[in-house]
């Protein structure tokens, strides 16, 4: 769970109208607010999740957006990638106007574009499978794809995402040099960028129409059990939030013959259907208690209840006899239903999680006797392991997780939101008990954990120390009464570095690490013994960090 101490009075309340974002206003900035390439904050800058940014502060405009789809193009170029691109947006504003400039350019490139019939929204997972699916058996003329979406962000936020051939987030190496590029492209528009007009772009050779919804709706029984969804006649709801997924839902519902109640098709971009984050703000975050009040109102009319992000790649889980379960509560209850009821997969699958995830998954692994492979912040860490098989599951802190089918081969490389959903359906079906009373269980066996994260403040200078921290600088020997067991500034998965520190004891831990996108560091921390012990390891945690940094 996150901090609540600066929690605003809205928070969990409907936005004030007010408050909610000027639609016309948003769009037209766009179009006519130009990035200043010499400002760094106006200009490309990719993140574990792509370029994010808004129109109305000049980090999410038009030029942005033709500058990053050239780049793409380019890099397709260099290294060869000549099979289709697949892309898709979500409901966000920003999305669709970003998403009709993308195509002006794919167009004018030449690149054998693959988009949804109908103005469809594509959820990220779908575009992952279609990317997949098209690649099985093929060593050349290999796909890729675009994703237009800030994920869960604002709604006055816009995101743009690339997907490599492997149908993941792209890797380091791969964003640095597509945003090198942006940048010098956009330092210099319209020069270097191939364009045309829209409606051109839509009539183009090129562009083909594919059925994201059907493809991904007709494969989705071979990663959950459907049919025993099905027999079991588990009442489900689903809040999609809004988002890119809010068409999928009921086709599975019709497809599966499963009892699935949609509470909510609405989609509008100020999403002022939403309740208000613990800051006042709108995020369609389906971990936050506070944006998910409507349905957890509602779970008493359900067996098991969950919501999806705007681009479907995240999950919340609402339960009758806990209401929202905290996202790791959720994964560790994952990953024990999946390695025990999966009987094909590989016996030497390994389990994924990410540095700053709770230590319960450790303990769950170790139960099953998996190896825990434990990766830096970014879904990206999880992709080639899914692809090959020797990660049965890969799973974040932020309610982003994805897992193999059920024959053991891969399902998505990026974070699907949908799949995990219904797995809590596929356990209280099989198992008899929800997944918030499966995690009571496991707290019996492993211990109960509480963990909290906080928002410390750090400047952009002491945001880029973290990069240069050495274990050598935390001199302490002690943290909340225990002896500290180990320090750790690159995670165990290929001793990469993951920009904080990590410090453990038998007992409890802290991470802390540089907000991307704030002034902020992040501070996670977990005990294995009560709340008590818990706000001991963050005080010491932030005296810690402080020494070490100077802060």
């Amino acid at each position: 769970m996150t901090d609540t101490s600066r929690q605003s009075p809205l928070a969990g309340k409907p936005p004030p109208r007010e408050s909610l974002i000027d639609v016309s206003k948003l769009v037209a900035q766009y179009y006519s607010a130009a990035p200043d390439p010499a400002i760094v904050s106006q200009r490309v800058a990719f993140g574990t999740s792509g370029h994010r940014g808004s129109s109305f502060e000049r980090t999410f405009n038009e030029a942005h957006v033709l500058a990053i789809t050239q780049a793409i193009c380019d890099y397709r170029v260099q290294n060869r990638v000549d099979g289709p691109l697949f892309i898709g947006f979500d409901t966000h504003a920003l999305s669709e106007p970003a998403f009709s400039t993308a195509l002006e350019v794919l167009a004018a490139n030449g690149v054998e574009t693959m988009v949804a019939p109908e103005h469809e929204y594509t959820p990220t997972p779908a575009l992952s499978l279609a990317i997949l699916t098209y690649n099985r058996n093929r060593t050349h003329g290999l796909a890729d794809g675009i994703v237009i979406t800030p994920s869960h962000n604002p709604p006055d936020s816009g995101g743009f995402k690339y997907n490599p051939t492997n149908g993941g987030p792209a890797d380091t190496d791969v964003t640095r040099w597509i945003e090198t590029r942006a940048n010098a492209l956009m330092a210099d528009l319209p020069a270097g960028v191939k364009r045309m007009p829209l409606e051109r772009a839509r009539r183009a050779a090129s562009m083909h129409a594919y059925d994201f919804l059907g493809a991904y709706v007709e494969d989705l029984g071979n990663v959950v059990d459907m049919h025993a969804i099905r027999a079991s006649g588990v009442r489900m709801g689903v809040d999609p939030l809004g988002g890119a997924g809010v068409h999928y839902w009921p086709r599975i519902a019709q497809r599966y013959g499963v009892d699935l109640t949609v509470i909510s098709e609405r989609v509008d971009p100020t999403f002022a259907f939403m309740t208000l984050d613990w800051d006042g703000r709108i995020r369609m975050d389906p971990s936050s208690s506070f944006a998910m009040q409507t349905l957890i109102a509602a779970k008493g009319s359900f067996d098991i209840a969950f919501a999806c992000d705007t681009d479907h790649d995240r999950h919340g889980i609402v339960t009758n006899s806990a209401g929202l379960m905290p996202s790791n509560h959720y994964l560790a209850v994952c990953i024990d239903h999946l390695f025990r009821n999966r009987s094909a997969w590989n016996t030497k699958a390994a389990v994924g999680k990410t540095i700053v995830s709770s230590s319960m998954i450790d303990r769950v692994a170790a139960g099953l006797g998996r190896q825990l492979v434990e990766v830096p912040v970014g879904f990206k860490w999880f992709v080639d392991g899914l692809l090959d098989g020797t990660l049965g599951f890969g799973g974040e802190e932020s309610a982003g997780a994805s897992f193999l089918r059920r024959d053991g081969t891969v399902w998505t490389t990026d974070k699907d939101g949908i799949a995990p959903a219904l797995l809590a359906a596929e356990m209280t079906a099989t198992a008899k008990r929800d997944p918030a009373e499966a995690y009571r269980g496991l707290t019996e066996r492993f211990g109960d954990p509480v963990y909290l994260r906080v928002d410390s403040p750090a400047t952009p200078a002491q945001k880029r120390q973290f990069a240069n921290l050495s274990a050598a600088q935390i001199r302490s020997s002690e943290l909340a009464g225990d002896k500290i067991e180990r320090v750790w500034t690159r995670a165990p998965f290929r001793d990469a570095p993951f920009g904080g520190v990590k410090v453990m004891t038998a007992n409890g831990w802290f991470a802390a690490r540089p907000s991307g996108t704030e002034d902020v560091y992040k501070l996670y921390a977990e005990s294995f013994r009560d709340d008590a012990h818990l706000q001991r390891i963050l005080e010491e945690a932030q005296a810690i960090v402080g020494r070490a940094l100077a802060l």
